[in-house]
């Protein structure tokens, strides 16, 4: 037998679909995301769902440039205030060298 707690009101359920549309519609910070390939070269990229980019990667349907160079592993992320921010970060980031790469990484990863 149903409790009414256990059956919730349509006023309940209704607030709680309301509450579950707004946060879908908060925007989803945008992403500076640096992944290592198998063979050691780094990929650069950005996103705004991060968990749904890297499985796209990791199933071949991400960049060209890391299909095939799996297993994949992110290196880091970093949120910028939109997708602006996060473009010219991704610009200044593949602009450096391998060994200025290194650094740069080396200087703005968080000790785990």
């Amino acid at each position: 037998m149903l409790t009414p707690a256990m059956n919730p009101s349509a006023e309940a359920a209704a607030a709680v679909d309301t509450a579950v549309a707004d946060l879908a519609a908060v925007p989803k910070p945008w992403c500076l995301y640096v992944l290592r390939c198998r063979d050691g070269s780094l990929y650069c990229g950005i996103t705004n769902d991060l968990p749904r980019r890297l499985d796209m990667h990791r199933e071949g349907k991400g960049a060209k440039y890391t299909r095939g160079r799996g297993p994949l592993w992110l290196i880091g992320s970093w949120c910028h205030a939109d997708m602006s921010a996060a473009l010219k970060a991704e610009r200044v980031f593949k602009a450096l060298g391998r060994a200025q790469k290194e650094k740069w990484l080396e200087a703005n990863l968080q000790p785990s």
